[in-house]
């Protein structure tokens, strides 16, 4: 713990300043995530908008008062987000699966796509039960215009206070259109099962893969940099956009050292990046 790393950063970090004024014309490509820090990002693909492991809490915790604090406010307000067609969820860790959020999209009569078990914790956040859809691995439903939404296997844990009894299925997802496939990891370790997956419903013009918040000795639960790295390859993605970094601390690492150990080793491995700025 003592280990002298940055984990906050020094200053204020940049954000996009134009997001809601791009958010409100369609991609030209047919394809556009917006990142909006940690795991939250907003994908358009072939004409659907999903939003990805809504977080706007300002606390990744059970409290109000503690535990890990934001580095930044949102870059869009939730109110802006806009029509949605769907919302996905990797597993109901507190900085993935947040009550309030949550509460605030179900008064817009959006779907929420969750893993097995979860979908009790948003019936008692008050979520309707036709707003909840539970997935096992390789379950998959199809949303406007064709496109594919598959939950994949990953490797990581689940729980909440007062309990962390791994009862619910954690969870990454595939979005498969007739010109586009994302791959959104959630949190995952590596596992034999992502070449599978890039087999099955690959090649993927962009795998978001999570980079932050890890430890070596945490690898079977969390990829890390190198992890993502060799990750994108076995996905069989065009492009890797790191996801899960920048916005909380939740590791013993330099904040930015994620990103910047990704960057380096990128290129000898022939990976192309994306590395947006938030929003």
């Amino acid at each position: 713990f003592g280990n002298g790393a940055m984990r906050v950063p020094s200053c204020a970090l940049p954000l996009f300043k134009g997001t809601g004024a791009r958010l409100a014309g369609a991609p030209a490509s047919g394809l556009r995530v917006t990142w909006l820090g940690h795991s939250t990002s907003i994908i358009e693909l072939d004409g659907v908008r999903v939003l990805s492991d809504p977080m706007w809490s300002e606390r990744a915790s059970p409290f109000t008062v503690a535990g890990p604090k934001r580095f930044h406010p949102p870059p869009l307000p939730l109110g802006e987000v806009g029509k949605l067609d769907a919302v996905i969820v990797s597993h109901d860790h507190y900085d993935h699966l947040d009550m309030a959020t949550v509460q605030a999209l179900s008064a817009t009569g959006v779907v929420f796509h969750v893993g097995l078990g979860v979908g009790a914790h948003l019936e008692r956040w008050g979520v309707p039960a036709a707003q909840i859809a539970e997935h096992a691995w390789w379950d998959e439903v199809t949303l406007p215009g064709g496109v594919r939404l598959v939950s994949v296997p990953s490797r990581h844990f689940s729980g909440r206070l007062p309990t962390r009894n791994n009862t619910t299925q954690w969870t990454s997802w595939a979005l498969v259109g007739p010109r586009h496939r994302l791959f959104f990891s959630g949190d995952t370790g590596k596992t034999a099962l992502h070449a599978e997956i890039g087999k099955r419903l690959g090649p993927f013009d962009v795998a978001m893969l999570e980079i932050g918040q890890y430890h070596p000795s945490w690898g079977k639960i969390h990829l890390g940099p190198v992890g993502a790295l060799e990750t994108s390859l076995a996905l069989d993605a065009r492009r890797l956009l790191p996801i899960h970094w920048a916005t909380f601390e939740l590791g013993l690492h330099a904040w930015s050292e994620p990103a910047e150990t990704l960057v380096t080793e990128a290129k000898p491995r022939g990976v192309a990046l994306v590395t947006p700025m938030l929003g």
